[in-house]
């Protein structure tokens, strides 16, 4: 078996042209473009390369982009001033604060200043608490980009058994929620689970977001699984050279004879975050355009 690979970066792509069409629509009737502000404390090399990628995918496809950098020794008063004037400003619909945030700022206290409505990160408590009751919210973007990616892989979730290996706030947690919500059994595993390799090999649909390089070897998975690796590790390219490369949290060769589907890294998961973040601004533009 050699499994189909799930091309993110081309239904990226639909997604952001579908948005540009949500764009321009909002325009005509509303006499303005939806609004994201990113905002940036610090100067991390990934982190300039990630808000830079948001604000220029946004203006591609018609928003408003903007950039607020700020200083990597801002206090956390500055910061959330910042995001206070961001939430009052009625041209702003979505705000992004990048994480991770220096030492003196606390992530949290700033992420749950963001009124819920801009809150396109889906960090926000309430946002948080919407979607666990499966009412409507804004989702964090990366789960929703791999339940897109499921969806081209034709998954039939119900009673489908699916095993999210990792627990975090932004990953972990929302998806498996989002797989509940399609009727499928889930289980929550993580580096304590009992037997891990055997937990992975029960799932049909088995995501990995653990941060690990190639934590996930072939062997873990069942025959005709379908696989969604959320992990980016950048790794020595093995070639001598002093070069690196990026790989999942997923042995990816190993997994492809076992797979039947999977993300690949580069060019899954990834490409999809960016263009739900634009498919969430729009989302909260029209929210608050007819809400008023």
């Amino acid at each position: 078996m050699s499994a189909i690979i799930l091309d993110g970066k081309s239904l990226a792509e639909s997604v952001r042209a579908e948005v540009k069409v949500g764009v321009d629509a909002f325009r005509a009737k509303h006499g303005r473009v939806p609004g994201l502000d990113v905002v940036l404390v610090g100067e991390d090399p990934a982190s300039q390369v990630y808000t830079r990628n948001k604000e220029k995918a946004s203006n591609e496809v018609g928003m408003r982009g903007r950039l607020h950098r700020l200083p990597a020794d801002s206090s956390e008063a500055s910061v959330l001033a910042l995001v206070a004037q961001l939430n009052a400003d009625p041209l702003v619909d979505g705000i992004l604060v990048q994480l991770p945030l220096p030492k003196q700022v606390n992530e949290q206290k700033i992420l749950d200043l963001i009124v819920p409505e801009k809150d396109v990160d889906g960090f926000h408590p309430i946002n948080v608490g919407l979607l666990a009751s499966g009412r409507p919210g804004l989702v964090p973007c990366t789960p929703v980009g791999c339940m897109r990616l499921l969806k081209l892989a034709g998954v039939d979730l119900k009673g489908a058994r699916a095993v999210v290996v990792g627990r975090s706030n932004i990953v972990g947690k929302p998806i498996a929620q989002l797989l509940l919500a399609e009727h499928a059994t889930v289980t929550i595993a993580h580096s304590r689970t009992r037997d891990l390799p055997a937990v992975c090999r029960e799932a049909d649909v088995l995501v990995a977001a653990v941060g690990k390089a190639e934590m996930v070897r072939g062997d873990w998975i069942k025959s005709g699984a379908v696989v969604v690796d959320v992990g980016i590790n950048r790794v020595d390219s093995g070639k001598g050279d002093g070069k690196t490369r990026l790989v999942g949290d997923v042995a990816l060769e190993e997994a492809k004879e076992r797979a039947r589907a999977i993300t690949p890294v580069p060019g899954g998961v990834g490409p999809m975050t960016i263009a739900c973040l634009l498919q969430n601004t729009l989302t909260a533009a029209t929210r608050r355009a007819t809400q008023g």
